[in-house]
Formats: structure tokens, C-alpha cells, sequence
């Protein structure tokens, strides 16, 4: 049975840091995935796929759904390890709820949390734009970004809270504390 946790966060949260180091501290157990390298994965490869991705990446906007699930999914099941993190997922109540359909059917995948990392839109503007990562990382992107994650959140909150997922970290402290904590919490529930 794969244990599935989705780590959440606004773009510059810090979420695919915390998750890639949990993963690196447990190497026999703990397989991360987020969702943007994914994608990026494929833009790379220069696929028909990726070409399609890369269009709804580069204006800031969500990849369709049918693609994200697929992608998704497909990692956790070729995964070889049994505890799998991704992060950036869900980004939108269709998300949520495509992959809360395939896991009430799927035996062999359990969703165990799905931790927020929560921080306030002015340290997440500082974060992006301070990494310069790509064509994404300016203001206007960044702010268009940045509404596509809040605009379903209470909805996405509310879910997860009544399924009593829903378990929220403070991402404004050190990456070791923030990491330290999010380890604890994960290893807690296997």
C-alpha cells in the first residue's frame, strides 16, 4: 500500500525544498515528486505533451487536468518506494476532486495528509522573485500565480479539513525547523 501525502503552498512557500529534503534524509522509504517538475519534465523531453504543457506554464495558468492526473498518478504507481510526497497538488477543486474519484477506487494508493505550508503573499513574492529560476518568476506572473492558488484554497481547506487531512505548517521559520517539523508529522502517520 503507497502512502500518499500532498504538500500544498502558494508559489515561493518553500514546499518542493521541504519535501525534496525529507525525501533525501530517507532514501530507502520516502520518494518525492512535485507536481512542476513533472510538467517541466516533459517540456524538456520537447514532446508534443510538453509543447501543450509549456503553453499553459508559461502564462502562469494550470496545466488541464486530465494531464496533471495522468502524470500524477502514473508517478506514485511506478514509484518504488511506499511513501510518497508531492507537492503543488491539488491546485484547483477539479484537481482535488479528480484525484479524490481515482483514490476512492484505487487499492493500492492511500491519501494520509495534506499538509499546507502556509506563508503570507508578501515573503512568497520576495522568495520568487529573489530566485530568478525562469520566465515565470516576475511580478505580473508571479501575481497571477499567486491567485490561482488562493482562489479555490477555502474550498480546497474545506475538503481536506472535513476528511480531517488537513494539517497546516508555519512556513516562515528555517528551512531546518519547517523540515524538521513536516519529517516529524509524516513519519507519524506510517
Amino acid at each position: 500500500m503507497k502512502k500518499l501525502f500532498l504538500i500544498i503552498g502558494a508559489p515561493g512557500s518553500g514546499k518542493t525544498t521541504d519535501a525534496s529534503l525529507i525525501a533525501q534524509h530517507n532514501p530507502e522509504t520516502i520518494a518525492h515528486y512535485s507536481t512542476g517538475e513533472l510538467l517541466r519534465d516533459e517540456v524538456a523531453r520537447g514532446s508534443a505533451l510538453g509543447k501543450t504543457i509549456d503553453s499553459f506554464v508559461s502564462a502562469g495558468n494550470l496545466v488541464p487536468l486530465n494531464i496533471v492526473i495522468d502524470t500524477i498518478v502514473g508517478a506514485i504507481k511506478q514509484s518504488e518506494k511506499n511513501v510518497i510526497l508531492i507537492d503543488g497538488f491539488p491546485r484547483s477543486v477539479e484537481q482535488m476532486e479528480a484525484l479524490d474519484a481515482i483514490l476512492a477506487k484505487e487499492t493500492t494508493i492511500v491519501l494520509e495528509s495534506v499538509i499546507e505550508v502556509q506563508v503570507s503573499e508578501e515573503v512568497a513574492c520576495d522568495r520568487v522573485l529573489g530566485r530568478g529560476r525562469g520566465a515565470d518568476d516576475n511580478a505580473e506572473v508571479f501575481k497571477n500565480r499567486m491567485n490561482v492558488y488562493t482562489s479555490p484554497l477555502g474550498m480546497i481547506q474545506a475538503f481536506y479539513t472535513s476528511k480531517r487531512l488537513l494539517h497546516k505548517i508555519n512556513g516562515e521559520r528555517t528551512i531546518e525547523a519547517i523540515v524538521e517539523e513536516m519529517e516529524k508529522f509524516v513519519k507519524s502517520k506510517l
